[in-house]
């Protein structure tokens, strides 16, 4: 069975988006029911969810913001009057359909979105030794000058990492 297209994430996914967060993460990574819901709810979101069989198999938490800003783990979106980034909040794929391109199809539509929006860059907060992945995908350390920002950063624990990338709009 083969997953259907990537879709906005809506609140009737929330169950499904904890359940694979839960078989990914450890509990310090683990956001709640209420901090997702507050997400939707922000103008500002731009989530994703695939499904498998009926059910989520795949998430991508996105949100429209600024260069250089991160919100902090367990934090709400906040929303800029002039949006310039795709900040990738969280990615996640059930651990039994890994390795099926899930992340690739989200990230490919999410930053085709982010294009059409007029977005120039993206970025995000890369955890548990997932830098190389991004890596692949063009992403590199990118400076936090704000000390607000970097205290957000320092929210998600050693090795932590804020990466972007350019966006090339055609």
């Amino acid at each position: 069975m083969t997953a259907g297209a990537p879709r906005p994430l809506q609140a009737r996914d929330l169950p499904g988006l904890l359940a694979v967060q839960q078989a990914c993460y450890g509990a310090a990574f683990v956001e709640g029911a209420e901090v997702f819901a507050r997400r939707l709810a922000s103008p500002a979101h731009r989530s994703l969810v695939l499904e498998r069989g009926g059910r989520v198999a795949a998430y991508l938490v996105a949100y429209a913001s600024r260069l250089g800003h991160v919100t902090p783990l367990h934090g709400d979106f906040q929303p800029h009057a002039a949006p310039d980034t795709l900040y990738l909040h969280d990615m996640a794929v059930l651990p039994q359909c890994a390795g099926q391109g899930l992340s690739g199809g989200l990230l490919a539509q999410a930053l085709a979105q982010a294009r059409a929006e007029g977005l120039r860059h993206t970025a995000l907060v890369s955890v548990q030794g997932s830098q190389g992945y991004w890596a692949r995908h063009g992403y590199a350390a990118h400076p936090v000058p704000a000390a607000a920002q970097r205290a957000h950063l320092a929210s998600y624990g050693a090795g932590a990492s804020y990466l972007a990338r350019t966006l090339c709009i055609s």
